[in-house]
């Protein structure tokens, strides 16, 4: 009921965006508000776990491919990868570790990651999980990829090479 209701509010509000002169502006606001909506109230709130071998908790088993993939792209598999600040099998940066305590702050956990947690496969994947549950709770693999690359606020012309990167080889472990 809940999720009827919400889609009904997102709907109104998206009659109401087309009238206004910043149709653009209003649409991505609404969904912006829309997905945080969602993501208090229907979501579940905690962080997926992992191990060194990728075993990822059964929640999380529609991430284990594209996961594979970043790591390709990302250091071919090197947990000793190195490239200016990012660091670590995903290339996690200090930026990164930094909004992943925000959401685990947010989600009133005790648990904080370190700058050197970056360099274990096991929790950059954990970190990888905690951010695309909170800012990709429909697990969109599209805004997954783009948004590992180019941020949150991607440019999907900028992020195209490496989208297909990713999907090149998700394609061929198919």
């Amino acid at each position: 009921m809940l999720i009827f209701s919400s889609y009904r509010l997102f709907d109104r509000c998206f009659v109401l965006a087309e009238s206004s002169r910043n149709y653009d502006v209003m649409k991505k606001i609404i969904r912006l508000l829309f997905v945080l909506v969602f993501g208090f109230m229907v979501l579940p709130s905690h962080a997926a776990t992992a191990t060194d071998d990728i075993e990822i908790a059964d929640s999380d088993q529609d991430w284990k491919p594209v996961i594979e993939a970043l790591i390709q792209v990302e250091s071919k598999g090197n947990s000793n990868a190195k490239k200016g600040a990012s660091v670590g099998v995903l290339q996690i940066t200090p930026v990164l570790v930094a909004e992943c305590n925000n959401i685990l702050r947010r989600r009133k956990s005790k648990k904080r990651y370190k700058l050197s947690d970056r360099w274990s496969k096991q929790k950059s994947i954990e970190m990888f999980l905690l951010f695309q549950s909170w800012f990709n709770p429909l697990r969109n693999v599209e805004q997954a990829i783009r948004s590992w690359n180019g941020g949150m606020h991607y440019s999907i012309s900028k992020t195209q090479r490496y989208f297909d990167k990713v999907m090149s080889i998700l394609q061929n472990n198919k």
